[in-house]
């Protein structure tokens, strides 16, 4: 009898210590100011890296820079103006690039080492400048392309050679269209 007084004991106090406990309060509070810095630190890199493309593309007096909509800048190297074609959702183009430092020109890819690519619009991923880049071509093209960082290999760079935010140039010549099938019947 005496232990069973005991149990019914522990289990009114375990019942009343419960119900007086009150909610933990959280450890932290979140106030939005790392992600405000967050976006401050990634529009002053943005505004340096553009400044930085403004002024290479003033130094070269060479060639003729045409500002897209996507953020990044370019030149013909070889225009097709017999080609009308422009690329669809679902082609498939063979292309050669390389990469170097915007900043100085130092080679990081060499064509020949990436070798003949193939990407299919809108269906595969590659980094956003090179995306943009090629669906503004034509076969037979070659255009240099300049990128900053955050529409090229960001802040993760390639985990090979291409490190953090760093500004690329791209010569890219697209070799080939390899029509979808589906756009073909549209065409007809």
């Amino acid at each position: 009898m005496f232990k069973k007084i005991i149990f019914l004991g522990i289990i009114f106090i375990s019942v009343i210590s419960c119900a007086q406990q009150e909610a933990r309060k959280p450890v932290n509070i979140r106030s939005g100011t790392f992600l405000k810095a967050s976006v401050e630190r990634n529009k002053a890199l943005i505004a340096k890296e553009e400044a930085n493309i403004q002024a290479y593309i003033k130094r070269d007096s060479l060639n003729t820079y045409i500002a897209s909509n996507n953020g990044f800048w370019y030149f013909y190297n070889t225009k097709n103006t017999e080609e009308s074609y422009q690329t669809k959702k679902g082609d498939t183009l063979t292309y050669e690039f390389n990469i170097s430092k915007m900043t100085n020109g130092d080679v990081i890819y060499k064509k020949e080492e990436l070798g003949t690519q193939q990407y299919v619009v809108d269906k595969q991923q590659i980094i956003p400048g090179l995306r943009f880049g090629l669906q503004l071509m034509k076969k037979g093209e070659t255009i240099t392309f300049l990128f900053p960082s955050h529409i090229a290999y960001g802040y993760h760079g390639d985990n090979k050679r291409i490190g953090t935010n760093v500004p690329i140039r791209s010569t890219i010549t697209l070799l080939d269209i390899k029509k979808d099938n589906k756009n073909l019947e549209t065409e007809n």
